[in-house]
């Protein structure tokens, strides 16, 4: 559908097999990558956290968060199966400044300073489909946010992971009483 685009969010070390691993990460990176090999050639918009050391997040600043997605670090890069269909200017970073938490990838910004709103609205988007990590957080707000904005959003429900199970499960519950699509 040419009014499509995919949205990867945090699909990036840290949350896969770094200092916040989440569950059924490895699980949600293979069927991502299989559903690019089925659905591409639509456009592909990656989410990532991309924290300065000194982040308010991490436990050491107050935050509920070990150190994680750190600037620089492995942990803050795209999974390396999914990096060949990262286009620079279709990445939003995250959490930059280290003084606001942003769970949302509606609040990321590109290199050139281009919100996700502001690129999805040059490329004609209406309908995003979402996966990433985690359901009940980074998933959760990203897809609450392009709804709100007006956009249809549908989550690919084998192509998430998340923090704890029931939290997972009270995400998918919220999106779908919300009109977020599941499938």
């Amino acid at each position: 559908m040419k009014d499509s685009a995919l949205i990867v969010v945090d699909m990036i070390y840290d949350f896969i097999d770094g200092s916040l691993a989440c569950q059924e990460a490895d699980k949600a990176v293979a069927n991502t990558v299989e559903y690019i090999g089925r659905n591409h050639p639509y456009p592909i918009l990656f989410i990532r956290d991309h924290h300065p050391a000194n982040h308010c997040s991490f436990a050491a600043q107050g935050g509920p968060w070990p150190p994680h997605c750190v600037q620089g670090t492995r942990g803050a890069e795209i999974h390396k199966d999914l990096l060949p269909f990262a286009e620079e200017e279709l990445c939003f970073c995250k959490g930059e400044d280290p003084s606001r938490e942003q769970y949302s990838g509606f609040e990321g910004k590109n290199e050139a300073g281009q919100s996700l709103g502001e690129v999805l609205g040059l490329m004609e988007i209406d309908n995003v489909v979402i996966c990433g990590i985690a359901t009940e957080f980074c998933v959760l707000n990203t897809a609450e946010d392009l709804l709100k904005a007006g956009f249809k959003v549908t989550v690919l429900k084998d192509c998430i992971a998340y923090v704890e199970a029931q939290g997972h499960k009270e995400a998918l519950e919220a999106m779908k009483a919300e009109g977020i699509r599941l499938i």
